[in-house]
């Protein structure tokens, strides 16, 4: 007989990621395909970072340093704050996971948006704890009144996703002041700013700048993984209280982010240069990309991300499988809940190109 599950547990849609390029070339032979699906940066690391990590490679039979200082005290310069309220993890998604084992409990309750970021939901159900959802606006904005009413007397963790995955809008700074004055103590607000460095509205709230004056903790999640081009070494790190990180460190893995990540992303912080170019390719594309979308009648979503909502007019999966074909890989948006919409990030200059032609094919043929 086998052991029992939790029906939380059995609750779970495994996350599926954006496809990769090699499944593709395994399912449909075609070997020379683009993946804007997974806003990744199109440049690739910093080579900073590169050379960090070449460097490193004969200390990988040791273990990495577990309270990553190197890297923290990096942070702690940068962003003016101590190394007593930082929280490296294995990707951001590993704090995310640290903070649901931490403050949830089944009973207990965690607001969060409606579509937004899958691994928020899939920790939540993991802890036993119930999720209370609050759809977003038909305009893709954050509706702060109702998750303000959303919360009630259990709910210990409220999650705001700035700018939101996968709608790419985000929470202004009056709206975010709104929300901090109306959270009850008990609640634990996290602001996961994965995108915040493709930010070009002024007003977007910033919670880092914003923690120095707020009467409520904040944690603050920021990741390596986008802007500075390291997704496939996993580290991501939080600002929080001092009291928040150690209750952290008491049930963070240890040695949770390895050697060459930890080289890989304090090299990285040095890189101003690289940085700028990311996000100037980045921003170019966006726009770019978007012009040509309009002119073909297409609804592009407003995006402060790397990455926008296409509103395609039918079946986002039948797009989604045919733009494969043409050797480009997109996300559909169904499972989120806009079944008509796909969503794409921004590349080179060359992969938009590709897959402005793919999408203009796609369309006309149906």
């Amino acid at each position: 007989m086998n052991p029992p599950v939790s029906e939380s547990i059995l609750s779970i849609s495994p996350y599926k990621p954006g496809k990769p390029i090699e499944e593709l070339a395994r399912e449909y032979g075609v070997r020379d395909a683009i993946k804007l699906a997974s806003n990744e940066n199109p440049l690739g690391p910093s080579p900073k970072a590169m050379e960090a990590v070449r460097k490193a490679l004969d200390a990988v039979h040791r273990y990495p340093d577990g309270a990553c200082h190197e890297l923290v005290a990096k942070l702690s310069a940068k962003l003016a704050v101590s190394p007593r309220e930082i929280v490296i993890g294995n990707g951001s998604d590993d704090i995310i996971a640290m903070l649901t084992r931490a403050f949830l409990q089944p009973g207990d309750e965690a607001v969060i948006a409606d579509p937004t970021f899958l691994m928020y939901e899939i920790s939540i159900k993991t802890s036993g704890a119930r999720i209370v959802k609050v759809p977003v606006e038909e305009s893709l904005g954050m509706r702060i009144d109702a998750l303000l009413g959303a919360i009630g007397n259990r709910c210990r963790l409220v999650f705001l996703c700035n700018p939101n995955n996968p709608t790419g809008a985000v929470v202004s700074t009056g709206e975010f002041r709104r929300l901090l004055d109306g959270l009850p103590e008990e609640a634990l607000l996290v602001v996961d700013e994965a995108y915040m460095e493709f930010v070009r509205d002024p007003d977007c709230a910033r919670s880092l700048a914003l923690r120095a004056t707020a009467d409520h903790p904040i944690v603050t999640l920021r990741t390596f993984s986008k802007a500075y081009g390291l997704a496939g070494l996993r580290v991501g790190y939080g600002v929080m209280p001092a009291w928040v990180a150690d209750v952290l460190h008491r049930v963070r893995q240890p040695f949770n982010v390895n050697t060459l990540a930890q080289v890989a992303a304090t090299a990285a912080l040095d890189d101003r240069e690289f940085l700028e170019s990311s996000i100037r390719c980045v921003h170019e594309g966006i726009d770019w990309m978007q012009r040509q979308i309009a002119a073909m009648g297409l609804r592009c979503y407003p995006t402060q991300s790397n990455f926008f909502l296409i509103d395609v007019g039918k079946s986002a999966d039948e797009v989604f499988e045919a733009m494969l074909r043409h050797g480009v890989i997109v996300r559909s948006m169904r499972a989120y809940g806009y079944p008509a919409c796909i969503r794409v990030n921004a590349g080179t200059s060359r992969e938009n190109e590709r897959f402005v032609e793919a999408l203009r094919k796609v369309i006309a043929s149906s």
